[in-house]
C-alpha cells in the first residue's frame, strides 16, 4: 500500500505542470517558443524600438499559416508605431471575440540587467527578457492559437479578431496608443462582443495554484504637478519660507494620509472568493471588508498590505521631486510629481479636493497634468465566468475563478469607454514577482506553456460557443 501511494506521487509529480520545463517542449510548444523568441528579441521600447517591425513579423507568420491577406493588416499612424489586426473568419452566428495583447514594451538598459534584455534566454526554470511577461507572452500565444486552430481546419461560429499593437505602456500620454487609434480610425476592424486582453493571472501559493484571476475593472492613472514659489535669496540668509521646506511638510503629511475605503462589485467578490483560499484573522478581515457596510478594523488590517490598500481605496504617492537653481540660493521654485491610481467611477476632481486636504497649506499649488480616462467596469459576464470555471477547475483542481481589479491601468479602458466589454486573463501563474517592468523580467517556464494550453481552449470555447 505504501509503495504503491509512493508510485502515485512520483507519477503525478512527473505529469504536474510545474515540471513541464524540465521536460523536452513538444512540437507546440518548440513552436510557440520561436514566436515568442522572435517577439521578445525585437526592441519595441518607445526611445529606439519599432513597434511596425514586430506587427510586420507577426504578420508573416500569420499569412505562411494561410490566413488571406487581406484578413492581415499592418496599420502604422506613424513611423515604428504599427499594430497588426488578424481577422480570422467565422460563421458570423455571433459577434466577434476580441484578443487583445501590446508589443511595446518599457524601456530597459543592458547596465541594468544581468542578461541582454532583448535575447530570449531560458535559465533554471524561466524565461527572461523584456516583454517576457507584459505583454510579449499573450501576443505569441494568440499567434500562435490562431495558426494551430487555422491548420486544424477549425471553424468559429464568430468572427475572431487578433490585435497587436502600440504604446500601451505610454498611455494617454501618446498620440499613437493602438487601440485608441484603431477605435478612432478602424473601429469597425475591432468592433467586438467581448476581449480578452491581460491584465488578470494565476497565483501559486505552496506549489499550489490557487487562484486564477478575471481583470473586470481597473485603477486608472491620474498624475498631479505640486509647486511652491517664492523670492527666495542668499543662501547666507536662511528664510522660514524656504519653499523646499514647505513643499516637503506638505509631502510629509501626504505620506500619512489615507483615502477612503471604496469597494465595488468586483472588489467585493474578489474577498469574499480570496477569504476561502485563507485561513484566520486574514480570512475574516476578507469577509469582513467584503460586508455592506464594511468592517473598519477589518480594512485598517487589510490596508498594512500594499496589494489590499491599494485595492480598497484611490492611491496618491509622491513619484519625483526637484527645486532650487544654484547651491548658493535659496530655493525659488520646488516641484514634486504625485502620482494617484483612481478608482473606477471617482472624479479626478474629487481626488484633487481630498489632496489638496491632506497636503494642508495653502502655499502649494495642485494642478493635474495630462489627460483623465476613467475605466468603467465590465460586467461580470455569467457565461466566460462558467467557461473560465470549467477550463480552470480541469487544468488545476481546486483553484478559484475570482474577478479582481488591477491596481494598474491597461488598453482594456479604451475599449470599456467605447461600450466594449473587456476581460483581462491569460491563465499564466506566478509563484514570485515576474519584475514586470523591471530588472530581469521573467516568466516561469511550466506556466508560459500552461497559459498557451489555457487560451487555446478558451479561445476555442469561446469560437465554438452558440
Amino acid at each position: 500500500m505504501r509503495r504503491g501511494l509512493k508510485t502515485v506521487l512520483a507519477l503525478g509529480l512527473l505529469l504536474s505542470p510545474l515540471s513541464v520545463a524540465a521536460q523536452t517542449p513538444t512540437a507546440e510548444q518548440a513552436a510557440l517558443r520561436e514566436i515568442y523568441r522572435e517577439l521578445v528579441e525585437i526592441n519595441t521600447t518607445d526611445s529606439v524600438g519599432d513597434n511596425t517591425r514586430a506587427a510586420e513579423a507577426m504578420a508573416v507568420r500569420l499569412r505562411a499559416a494561410g490566413f488571406p491577406a487581406d484578413d492581415v493588416q499592418v496599420l502604422a499612424p506613424a513611423p515604428r508605431k504599427g499594430n497588426l489586426v488578424v481577422r480570422f473568419r467565422g460563421t458570423g452566428a455571433r459577434k466577434p471575440l476580441l484578443l487583445l495583447a501590446h508589443l511595446d514594451v518599457v524601456e530597459a538598459r543592458r547596465e541594468d540587467w544581468t542578461t541582454d534584455p532583448f535575447t530570449l534566454l531560458e535559465k533554471d526554470g524561466y524565461f527572461y527578457g523584456r516583454g517576457t511577461s507584459d505583454d510579449k507572452a499573450m501576443a505569441a500565444i494568440f499567434v500562435d492559437t490562431l495558426i494551430r486552430l487555422r491548420g486544424e481546419g477549425f471553424r468559429p461560429t464568430r468572427d475572431i479578431i487578433l490585435a497587436l499593437t502600440a504604446d500601451e505602456e505610454l498611455g494617454s500620454g501618446s498620440k499613437y496608443n493602438g487601440v485608441r487609434w484603431l477605435l478612432a480610425n478602424h473601429r469597425n476592424l475591432i468592433e467586438a462582443e467581448l476581449v480578452i486582453n491581460e491584465g488578470g493571472a494565476g497565483e501559486i501559493r505552496g506549489g499550489r495554484h490557487t487562484v486564477n484571476r478575471l481583470q473586470t475593472s481597473e485603477k486608472v492613472p491620474l498624475n498631479f504637478r505640486l509647486e511652491v514659489t517664492n523670492p527666495g535669496g542668499h543662501s547666507s540668509r536662511p528664510r522660514k519660507d524656504n519653499a523646499i521646506y514647505q513643499l516637503a511638510e506638505g509631502l510629509v503629511r501626504l505620506s500619512a494620509f489615507e483615502f477612503p475605503a471604496s469597494l465595488n462589485d468586483t472588489t467585493r467578490m474578489y474577498f469574499e472568493r480570496t477569504a476561502t483560499q485563507h485561513s484566520g484573522q486574514l480570512a475574516e478581515d476578507m469577509r469582513g471588508a467584503a460586508k455592506m457596510p464594511p468592517d473598519p478594523a477589518a480594512l485598517a488590517r487589510l490596508s498594512a498590505d500594499t496589494l489590499y490598500n491599494s485595492t480598497l481605496r484611490t492611491t496618491c504617492v509622491a513619484t519625483r521631486l526637484e527645486g532650487g537653481h544654484a547651491s548658493n540660493a535659496l530655493p525659488q521654485t520646488a516641484r514634486a510629481t504625485v502620482n494617484c491610481r483612481v478608482l473606477p467611477g471617482e472624479k479626478p476632481e474629487d481626488v484633487q479636493a481630498l489632496l489638496v486636504k491632506a497636503l494642508a497649506s495653502d502655499k502649494i499649488t495642485v494642478t493635474a497634468t495630462g489627460e483623465f480616462i476613467g475605466s468603467p467596469p465590465s460586467p461580470v459576464n455569467p457565461e466566460l465566468m462558467s467557461r473560465l470555471e470549467r477550463i480552470t477547475s480541469e487544468m488545476w483542481p481546486g483553484a478559484l475563478v475570482i474577478p479582481s481589479m488591477s491596481t494598474g491601468a491597461t488598453d482594456s479602458r479604451w475599449l470599456r469607454n467605447a461600450g466594449i466589454a473587456s476581460y483581462g486573463v491569460s491563465g499564466i501563474f506566478y509563484a514570485r514577482d515576474s519584475r514586470s517592468h523591471g530588472q530581469d523580467e521573467n516568466v516561469s517556464v511550466a506556466a508560459f506553456y500552461e497559459g498557451q494550453t489555457f487560451l487555446y481552449r478558451l479561445i476555442k470555447d469561446l469560437g465554438s460557443a452558440q
